[in-house]
């Protein structure tokens, strides 16, 4: 049996709030029927990771235990798109030969672009 990677989740104070972001974020639309309490990208297409964002009563306290790192051929100019529609900065970073920025999503999940 083999398994793969089916959907992402984020637990949100506001999944429209953070959906939005990260629609932006991916190039990729929120698909239709998203409700106060859940959200999604890319549910029916199996052919990439699905994203999820469900409404939970508590907010977030600590730092993730897992995150997400994306890759792109100008890391500058990701970063600053990505300032531009709400993410903050956590840091700049250089080791192991990779270069990356750690920023937060609109929720404060964190997130690496290198």
């Amino acid at each position: 049996m083999t398994v793969h990677l089916s959907n992402v989740t984020l637990d949100c104070a506001d999944p429209q709030r953070v959906a939005a972001f990260w629609s932006e974020a991916l190039g990729r639309p929120v698909d239709d029927g998203a409700s106060d309490g859940f959200v999604s990208i890319g549910m029916h297409d199996r052919s990439q990771t699905g994203w999820f964002f469900i409404h939970v009563p508590e907010g977030k306290t600590v730092k993730n235990r897992a995150h997400f790192d994306l890759h792109t051929d100008d890391r500058e100019a990701e970063v600053a798109r990505l300032l531009g529609l709400g993410a903050s900065t956590v840091g700049e970073y250089d080791e192991y030969g990779t270069r990356w920025t750690t920023l937060r999503d609109v929720e404060g999940n964190e997130f690496c672009v290198a």
